[in-house]
């Protein structure tokens, strides 16, 4: 069975990023390379729950969902829930809580979407209105066997070893003073969901009564901050302030705190090293014992042009899906170089042979926020 996998679509998103939200060449893209899938996966953050209301957010996503469906009939979509998302398994999480079962979470739990929450909103969309045959939609978390030897999920548990203070990080690290950190080398999804999911649940309900230009302001914060202390992209005389001498400083405290480590590298090189060795602590600790591994939350796809650093120890591999954001300032910042970070990737998995990433939007020209 043939799979094609996608993450980070963001739908909804109040910046104005995503490239799906209007009808056009980048959305047909996109759905005429997933077409020829038996079945496709929605790796996370397929939905922005983060930014504004519920229902605003729902409405948003309506028209790509039910063209997705329609393309898609009688074939199956798999929902994985992400970080900006994470509501979407809340259905799961709150029946493995109400069972007291003491096997925990596992790599690997589907739930058909039912009951009336915004889950059963999404697969419905998905599912397709029509007399004709309809998509099969399942809920997977934390993430999916694609194959016995493919494992898929969105990546967000490798906040909890990222090195780079982005403020979500900072926001783990907190928690984690109170209530530790996963086990070394032994770690369960439930380590990770007790960290993580009462921030995702906290950013959540503050979009549902926050404005559009407070969420703004917050979502984009981070990007912000690292866009102007890249050191590798000829920053101004602020940055330059910033990264040689606030920076460390602040970095310092932190670590001396006990709430890193972290670094004081914020280059782009750094933030896919960082990553990569975050994701690599995750499938280490968890024991995902697949040939390949398969992510996306950072929205740096890879490997690109046979790059290193998406190697595992034993031979084994990283995939990342990237995203389906566009920001120009990374266009910008890349200068004459082409931009890892520019969206449109789409992975295939066949019935043998590694995972393959398409790159489907580089030749078409992508619509700019406003």
């Amino acid at each position: 069975m043939s799979t094609a996998l996608v993450s980070d679509l963001h739908l909804g998103t109040l910046l104005e990023t995503e490239v799906l939200r209007v009808r056009g060449p980048a959305r047909e893209r996109l759905l005429a390379e997933v077409e020829e899938a038996d079945q496709v996966v929605l790796l996370g953050d397929t939905l922005e729950l983060r930014q504004a209301p519920l229902a605003e957010a729902l409405e948003s996503a309506r028209d790509f969902l039910e063209e997705l469906g329609e393309r898609l009939a009688g074939r199956r979509i798999v929902l994985v829930p992400g970080n900006h998302d994470h509501q979407l398994a809340d259905p799961l999480l709150e029946r493995q809580r109400m069972d007291g079962s003491s096997a925990g979470l596992g790599l690997e739990q589907l739930l058909p979407p039912e009951g009336s929450g915004p889950l059963a909103w999404v697969a419905e969309r998905l599912a397709g209105g029509g007399a004709g045959a309809r998509a099969e939609v399942v809920l997977a978390y934390p993430g999916l066997w694609i194959r016995p030897d493919v494992y898929a999920t969105h990546g967000h548990y490798l906040d909890c070893h990222l090195t780079i203070p982005r403020i979500e990080r900072l926001a783990v690290a907190a928690i984690e003073k109170l209530l530790g950190s996963p086990p070394v080398g032994a770690a369960t999804p439930d380590d990770y969901e007790r960290l993580l999911a009462p921030l995702y649940a906290l950013a959540f309900q503050l979009a549902q009564g926050a404005s559009a230009k407070r969420s703004l302001a917050a979502t984009d914060l981070s990007a912000r901050i690292w866009r102007r202390m890249d050191t590798s992209e000829r920053p101004d005389a602020v940055g330059l302030l910033l990264s040689k001498v606030g920076l460390p400083a602040a970095i310092g405290a932190l670590n001396l705190a006990g709430m890193g480590p972290f670094s004081s590298r914020l280059t782009g090189e750094e933030l896919l090293r960082a990553g990569l060795a975050g994701m690599e602590q995750v499938v280490s600790g968890l024991g995902i014992d697949a040939e390949h591994v398969i992510f996306g939350h950072t929205h740096r796809p890879g490997p690109l042009d046979g790059e290193r650093g998406f190697e595992l120890p034993g031979g084994r591999t990283l995939t990342n899906t990237g995203s389906w954001l566009h920001n120009p300032a990374f266009d910008a910042a890349a200068g004459d170089r082409p931009n890892p970070y520019r969206p449109g990737i789409v992975v295939h998995v066949a019935d043998s042979g590694p995972p393959e990433l398409r790159r489907v939007l580089d030749d078409v020209t992508l619509p700019s926020p406003g």
